[in-house]
């Protein structure tokens, strides 16, 4: 077989390099001109004005982990906690999180220039996460809710501990509620990329701009997604597969997508749907129904209905 020959082999020196082996070379001059030409004129990306350093995945990823291990600090912190110094880990936890939170949203700002917050100033970003802060115990009993709702609609459940630290469906809903607060206040960017980090944990992909309410549980949860504009009410239980999807992206008069609009399913309180549902567009699933596996679903739902694969094809066969 005649073997393949790159168009730009790379170039062995004459000379050896240490040890006498040969030193190759890769043409980089070349290359990284070519590459300066596609950053900065032929595929740029940038906005004009001053760069700007990214937030980092990983210092957030150390974020998320603070703020968990300070929401429940004797399950994901340290064992050996007792009354006398518990609130010191908890503080300590939360200072060290909380000072590289301010930092992480504040570079996201200034990164994407994002328009919510115009000449984002540092004062700001210390007021945000100050504010995202004082949030913090309500975010923690909205979390004890999901825990209790995980143990009463899971027979295999044994306690509390061990929905909290090993359940997948559990660490999505933590990332999430945290990252729903930062997106309701602004900072999308690092919102986003904490949802990001769930998602590739636990493999269920919840924007943070969803809403949802106390007493949510995804049980298995590979699979699941929710997006922007979802509305989820009160003790609402999905499985694994579920899409709560947009049926079509709606364009501007020049064809660009319209950004923001409400295009993803109302889920009503007490809702239960069953592995593999597929439910698009802006519809209304009312309370108290269930929807069966592998339904796939466009239109409203009347409240304490229960939709299944049958019902759905007979009344789309109906004249």
């Amino acid at each position: 077989m005649k073997r393949e020959i790159p168009p730009n082999p790379p170039i062995v020196a004459a000379s050896p390099g240490p040890g006498g082996t040969p030193q190759i070379r890769w043409q980089l001059e070349r290359i990284v001109a070519e590459l300066r030409t596609s950053r900065e004129e032929t595929h740029s990306i940038r906005r004009d004005g001053q760069a700007h350093r990214a937030p980092s995945r990983d210092a957030l990823e150390g974020i998320l982990n603070g703020l968990t291990e300070a929401l429940f600090p004797r399950h994901y912190g340290r064992s050996d906690l007792d009354g006398e110094n518990i609130d010191y880990f908890v503080g300590n936890t939360l200072s060290i999180a909380l000072d590289s939170l301010f930092d992480q949203i504040h570079r996201g700002a200034l990164f994407v220039g994002d328009e919510l917050l115009p000449g984002f100033r540092r004062e700001e970003a210390i007021e945000l996460t100050r504010t995202f802060a004082s949030q913090l115990p309500t975010i923690r009993g909205l979390l004890i809710s999901d825990l209790r709702s995980a143990f009463v609609g899971d027979p295999a459940a044994r306690n509390f501990p061990e929905i909290l630290i090993d359940y997948p469906g559990m660490t999505a809903i933590i990332h999430h509620r945290l990252a729903h607060l930062l997106h309701g206040f602004g900072a999308r960017l690092i919102a986003r990329l904490m949802a990001e980090i769930a998602h590739a944990k636990t493999g269920i992909d919840i924007h943070p701009g969803a809403s949802i309410g106390s007493g949510f549980f995804i049980d298995h949860g590979t699979g699941v997604v929710i997006g922007e504009t979802a509305i989820i009410g009160e003790n609402v239980r999905i499985y694994q597969a579920v899409t709560l999807g947009a049926r079509h992206f709606p364009t501007d008069d020049n064809g660009n997508l319209i950004k923001g609009d409400a295009r993803h399913p109302v889920v009503e309180d007490d809702v239960v749907i069953y592995a593999g549902a597929t439910i698009l567009g802006r519809i209304v699933i009312g309370r108290g129904s269930t929807i069966g596996g592998n339904v796939w679903l466009t239109q409203d739902v009347p409240p304490n209905s229960f939709v299944t694969q049958a019902t759905v094809r007979s009344k789309v066969g109906a004249p």
